[in-house]
C-alpha cells in the first residue's frame, strides 16, 4: 500500500451537478482549508431533455471554477445504465489507484434513481478492488480510509445524517455552481418552475443549518465511526 495523502478526497459523483446539489459548499470549504478534492463523475449525464455532451461539459467547467476545484474527471459510464459490474468496478477502482486519495464519497442511499442505487454500490465494491495485488489494474493498491456518503436522493426521505458540515461562509459558491447547470433546472424545470433547485435546496441546507444553529449546513452519512483528534471542531 502507498502511503495516503492526508488532506485529499475523490468524491465520484454519478452525474454531473449530484455532487454540487449534495455537497457544493463542503467541497468550496475543504478547497478553502488546503485539502486537494478531485471530483470523478461516473457518467457526463447525458442525454438530458435540454442538454447535450458539450452543453453539460460547459455547465460542469463552469460549477466547477465557481467552487474553485481544480481536478475534474468523466470516467465514462453511460447515462442510465450505471450497474456494478466487474467493468465499472476496474474503472472506478483504477481511478482510486490512480489518485489514491484519503478518503471517498458518494451518494447515499436510499434513492429512487437506479444510476444512484448502483452507483454506492459501485464505489463500495471498487474501494476493496482498489487495493487487491496480483491484478492487472494499474496503479498502485491503495485502500481508502472511509466512504463518506452525501444525498442526492430523489426520494421525498429526511435524511438521518451522520453529521453536518458548516457551510455558511461557501453558500454563495454553491449557488453559484447550481446556477451553471442552467440546462438542468432552468431550461428544463420538470414543471416546478426556472430554477427551482435553488429554493429547494436553500431550505433544505437551512433546515440542517438550523439544527446546528449556523445559516446552512450539509448533511453526511458514515457507516463507520467518524473520530475527532479534538473537540474544537465540534459546534
Amino acid at each position: 500500500m502507498t502511503a495516503k495523502t492526508p488532506k485529499k478526497v475523490m468524491i465520484l459523483s454519478p452525474h454531473p451537478d449530484d455532487a454540487e446539489i449534495a455537497m457544493g459548499g463542503t467541497i468550496a470549504r475543504m478547497i478553502d482549508d488546503g485539502w486537494e478534492v478531485i471530483v470523478a463523475d461516473l457518467t457526463n449525464g447525458e442525454p438530458t431533455p435540454a442538454g447535450s455532451v458539450e452543453i453539460r461539459a460547459a455547465e460542469t467547467a463552469r460549477a466547477s471554477q465557481a467552487l474553485g476545484l481544480k481536478t475534474r474527471l468523466c470516467l465514462g459510464l453511460p447515462n442510465r445504465y450505471v450497474m456494478n459490474t466487474l467493468e465499472y468496478r476496474v474503472i472506478v477502482a483504477s481511478a482510486i489507484r490512480q489518485h489514491q486519495p484519503r478518503w471517498l464519497f458518494t451518494v447515499a442511499q436510499p434513492d429512487a434513481h437506479p444510476d444512484h442505487i448502483h452507483a454506492q454500490e459501485l464505489v463500495d465494491d471498487a474501494r476493496f478492488a482498489a487495493k487487491l495485488t496480483k491484478t492487472d489494474m494499474p496503479f498502485q493498491p491503495h485502500y481508502p480510509d472511509k466512504i463518506i456518503y452525501f444525498y442526492a436522493s430523489h426520494l421525498r426521505a429526511h435524511p438521518n445524517p451522520s453529521f453536518l458540515v458548516d457551510v455558511t461562509a461557501q453558500w454563495d459558491r454553491k449557488i453559484a455552481a447550481l446556477e451553471a447547470y442552467q440546462s438542468q433546472f432552468w431550461q428544463h424545470d420538470k414543471g416546478r418552475g426556472p430554477g427551482w433547485i435553488i429554493d429547494y435546496i436553500t431550505t433544505y441546507c437551512r433546515y440542517f443549518g438550523s439544527r446546528i444553529n449556523v445559516k446552512y449546513a450539509e448533511p453526511f452519512l458514515c457507516r463507520e465511526p467518524v473520530g475527532l483528534a479534538h473537540l474544537d471542531a465540534l459546534l
